[in-house]
């Protein structure tokens, strides 16, 4: 009896741990307009959390299941976000503030990045502002060499939803400019 209760417990937490990781990678296929993918790992999501639900819905005298629900919904959620962060889905953009912009963004582009150089007025004299938009997962790279070039610098990084490019064909309709273009 009891190991069939450890197994119930169990088998909760893990389906639990499964559909909150995926309702996570869902959210950032929605938010990056991922709609394919979203509507896959959503329909995968709620198959899981149906079996989940009726499991310990089922069985509301065994508060140990509910404890493993909940338990499951906590971890999958720290999971989820793991799995986003290794995964680095995604573009971003990176403004880089320095005093030392020129140098910066010579650097930067000697390593392949396209960067736009802002010169403008801060608080205590000139400052420049580096503009990059590159992966995710290229991100942390750009913040080091930005910091050993220049220790004092400030950054910014935001996610893009929406980007064009020059090279990128004109688009029709009237949802043209929610549609993302697919990078090479």
């Amino acid at each position: 009896m009891l190991d069939s209760l450890l197994l119930s417990c169990l088998t909760v937490f893990l389906a639990r741990v499964g559909d909150v990781s995926l309702g996570t990678l869902r959210v950032v296929m929605v938010t990056q307009g991922r709609r394919g993918r979203a509507a896959m790992l959503g329909f995968c999501e709620v198959l899981i959390w149906v079996f989940a639900a009726s499991r310990v819905l089922g069985n509301l005298n065994k508060p140990h299941l509910a404890v493993a629900y909940a338990a499951g919904f906590a971890v999958g959620n720290y999971v989820g976000l793991t799995i986003e962060r290794w995964a680095a889905m995604g573009n971003q953009v990176l403004r880089v503030f320095s005093r030392r912009g020129d140098q910066l963004a010579d650097e930067l582009r000697q390593q392949g990045f396209r960067v736009t150089l802002f010169h403008g007025m801060g608080r205590d004299g000139p400052v420049h502002m580096l503009y990059l938009e590159s992966e995710r997962r290229r991100v942390p790279s750009i913040i080091n060499e930005s910091r050993r070039l220049d220790p004092q610098c400030f950054y910014v990084v935001d996610d893009i939803r929406v980007a064009s490019s020059a090279d990128a064909p004109p688009r029709r309709g009237w949802l043209s400019a929610y549609r993302l273009r697919q990078r090479k």
